[in-house]
C-alpha cells in the first residue's frame, strides 16, 4: 500500500475541516510553530491549510519541494505568493463563499439596529436612563431598501429584506434582468434611481479605483432626506467626509459602518458625537459558522487537489497540456481584453449573455480556458469577489448571465480569431481580435462590424460618428487640449454607403481618457457615442 500524503494545518480551523483532511491524509497540527520551524519542516508536506497569519512567500514556497496544494481558509489570498506557487505547479485555493451568509446577516443586523436605535437604547438603559420617546425608531415594513451591487451577498440581503416585506430596489448592470425577476427585486437602471427612492441604502461593491468613494457628496445630494446608509462591504466605498457632512446637515438620518479606510482603527470622525451612527469592527465575516465553513471548504479543495478532483476555487491557472498551452497561452490576455472591451462598449442596465467564437486553428484545441478568460475580462472589477480562471463561470451563472462558446474551423483572413459578443439591455455589441507577429501581440480586428488592425494597448477609446471628413482631427485636438497623448488611431467603415452607415474610430492612448473628455467629444456635431476602457491586466 502506498504511503499516505501529508497535510499540515498551520493555523486553527474548525474540527470538521481537520476531520475531512484526516479521512484522506496524515494530518499534522502546526498551529504553534514559529516561522523558522515552518520553513525548516515544510518540505515534508504535500498540502498546507492556512488562514491569514501564515505568509506563503516565494522563499517559503521554494523550500516546499513536495507541496502540491495551498488551502486558504478565507476569501483573500494576499498572504500567498500565487505567482511563485503557480510556477512550482502548486494549486492555490481559497473559500470565497464561506462568509456570504454571515455578511448578509450582519447587514440585516445593522439594518435593524439603524431602524430601531438598538445600540443607543442599550447604552442609554445601562447608563441608568429610560428614554423610550427619544429612541423611537422606524419600521422596515414597506420601506424601500436600495442595494448597490447585486452579487451573491447583495442577493442574500435582498431575500432577507423581502422577509420583512420591504420593497427591494437594486442596481448592478452586470446581473441579468431575469435574475431580478426571479428574486422579486426591482431593477434600477442607474444608481440615481436608488438615491431618489430608497429609505435605506446598502452598498455591496468590490473595491476598485472606479468604486472608491462611490457614495460621495454628489451621491448624498441626490438621496431622499432622512435616508439611512450601510457599508458592510469594503472600506473606502463611502466618502467619510461627505457622509459626515450629510449627517451634520440632516440629509442622512443614520449610518452603519462595519469597514473603514484603514483597519484596525479606534479613532474616526464618526466614532464620537454621532448618536445615529452604528459601528462594528469589521465583523461581517466573524461568526463561528463562517470560520468553520472556511476551514471545511479549504479542506475540500486540498482534498480535491491531492486526489485528482476538481478544484473549484483555485485562484491560479488550471492545468493545460503543454502543447496546447503553446498556442493558447499568448491568446489568454487577448481573450480577457476582448471580454473587458465588449463589456465596456455594452454599458447597459443589465447583461444577459456573453458569447465567444474561436475561429481558425484554435478551433481544434480545447478552448474552454479561452472562454473563461473572456468571462474574466467581462466581469473583472464588477463583482464582490475577485474573478479568476476557475470561478468565472460560476460567478456568471449566479448573476444569471448565459455563457455560450463555439468553435469554427475557418477564420476568414486570419490564422486565428476570437470574436466576443455581449448582449446587454437587448443590444448586442461584438468585438474581435487576433494575435500578430512572432510575439503573438494582441490586436483588435473588428468592432461594431467594422475592420481594424490596432494593437490592444492598456487604454482604448472607441467612437462612432457620421462618416464625414475631419473627425480624427477633432478627436486629436480635444485630446491634446486635455493633455491626452495618442499612441495610435484607426478608422473602420461598414459595407453600407457612407450616408447610411456610421464610421467607427479606435484610439489608443498612453494614459486613461477621462469620461469628461469623451463626453465633450460625443457632444460635438456628428458624433453618436464614445466609450473608453482600461484593458491592462491585473
Amino acid at each position: 500500500m502506498s504511503e499516505r500524503l501529508k497535510v499540515l494545518v498551520a493555523e486553527k480551523i474548525g474540527d470538521s475541516g481537520v476531520a475531512l483532511l484526516a479521512e484522506h491524509f496524515d494530518v499534522e497540527d502546526g498551529t504553534g510553530w514559529s516561522a523558522d520551524e515552518l520553513a525548516e519542516r515544510i518540505g515534508a508536506y504535500h498540502g498546507i491549510v492556512i488562514r491569514s497569519a501564515t505568509k506563503m512567500t516565494a522563499e517559503l514556497i521554494a523550500k516546499a519541494e513536495n507541496l502540491r496544494a495551498i488551502g486558504r481558509a478565507g476569501v483573500g489570498v494576499d498572504n500567498v505568493d500565487v505567482a511563485a506557487a503557480t510556477k512550482r505547479g502548486i494549486i492555490v485555493a481559497n473559500a470565497p463563499q464561506s462568509n456570504v451568509v454571515t455578511a448578509a446577516e450582519h447587514t440585516m443586523g445593522l439594518l435593524l439596529a439603524l431602524a430601531r436605535n438598538i445600540p443607543q437604547a442599550h447604552m442609554s438603559l445601562t447608563a441608568g436612563k429610560w428614554e423610550r420617546s427619544k429612541l423611537s425608531g422606524v419600521e422596515l415594513y414597506e420601506k424601500t431598501l436600495g442595494i448597490v451591487g447585486f452579487g451573491r451577498i447583495g442577493q442574500l440581503v435582498a431575500q432577507r429584506a423581502k422577509g420583512f416585506q420591504m420593497r427591494v430596489l437594486a442596481f448592478d448592470p452586470f446581473v441579468s434582468a431575469d435574475l431580478y425577476r426571479e428574486l422579486g427585486v426591482d431593477k434600477a437602471d442607474t444608481p440615481e434611481e436608488i438615491y431618489e427612492q430608497a429609505d435605506f441604502i446598502t452598498i455591496h461593491l468590490p473595491k476598485t479605483p472606479d468604486t472608491a468613494n462611490w457614495l460621495n457628496a454628489e451621491a448624498f445630494s441626490k438621496m431622499r432626506d432622512g435616508v439611512r446608509v450601510l457599508n458592510v462591504a469594503r472600506g473606502g466605498l463611502v466618502d467619510t467626509q461627505a457622509l459626515k457632512d450629510a449627517l451634520d446637515s440632516g440629509k442622512v438620518a443614520g449610518a452603519a459602518l462595519d469597514v473603514f479606510d484603514e483597519e484596525p482603527i479606534t479613532e474616526h470622525p464618526l466614532f464620537q458625537g454621532y448618536p445615529t451612527v452604528v459601528v462594528t469592527p469589521h465583523l461581517g465575516a466573524s461568526t463561528s459558522e463562517a470560520t468553520d465553513r472556511a476551514g471545511y471548504q479549504s479542506a475540500e479543495q486540498v482534498v480535491a487537489a491531492l486526489t485528482g478532483g476538481v478544484v473549484s476555487t483555485a485562484v491560479n491557472i488550471p492545468a493545460v497540456k503543454a502543447e496546447d498551452m503553446e498556442v493558447l497561452g499568448p491568446l489568454l490576455p487577448l481573450a480577457r481584453k476582448l471580454g473587458r472591451l465588449a463589456m465596456e462598449l455594452a454599458q447597459a442596465s443589465s447583461v444577459e449573455r456573453i458569447e465567444a467564437a474561436f475561429l481558425g486553428r484554435i478551433a481544434e484545441l480545447d478552448t474552454r480556458l479561452l472562454m473563461i478568460a473572456v468571462i474574466c475580462g467581462a466581469l473583472e472589477g464588477r463583482t464582490e469577489e475577485g474573478v479568476n480562471l476557475v470561478n468565472a463561470p460560476s460567478m456568471a451563472e449566479e448573476r444569471g448571465i448565459v455563457v455560450e462558446a463555439r468553435s469554427v474551423s475557418e477564420a476568414e483572413d486570419f490564422h486565428e480569431l476570437i470574436r466576443v459578443a455581449v448582449v446587454a439591455g437587448g443590444e448586442r455589441v461584438e468585438v474581435a481580435g487576433t494575435a500578430i507577429g512572432p510575439n503573438r501581440v494582441g490586436h483588435l480586428a473588428e468592432v461594431y462590424g467594422q475592420r481594424f488592425s490596432v494593437e490592444l494597448e492598456p487604454y482604448v477609446t472607441v467612437f462612432r460618428y457620421a462618416d464625414v471628413p475631419g473627425m480624427i482631427g477633432r478627436v486629436g485636438t480635444i485630446f491634446g487640449a486635455h493633455g491626452v497623448n495618442i499612441s495610435s488611431a484607426a478608422v473602420g467603415r461598414g459595407d453600407e454607403p457612407a450616408e447610411q452607415s456610421l464610421a467607427a474610430m479606435v484610439v489608443t492612448t498612453t494614459t486613461p481618457v477621462p469620461e469628461a473628455v469623451v463626453a465633450e467629444i460625443v457632444a460635438s456635431d456628428d458624433f453618436v457615442d464614445g466609450r473608453t476602457a482600461v484593458l491592462s491586466s491585473h
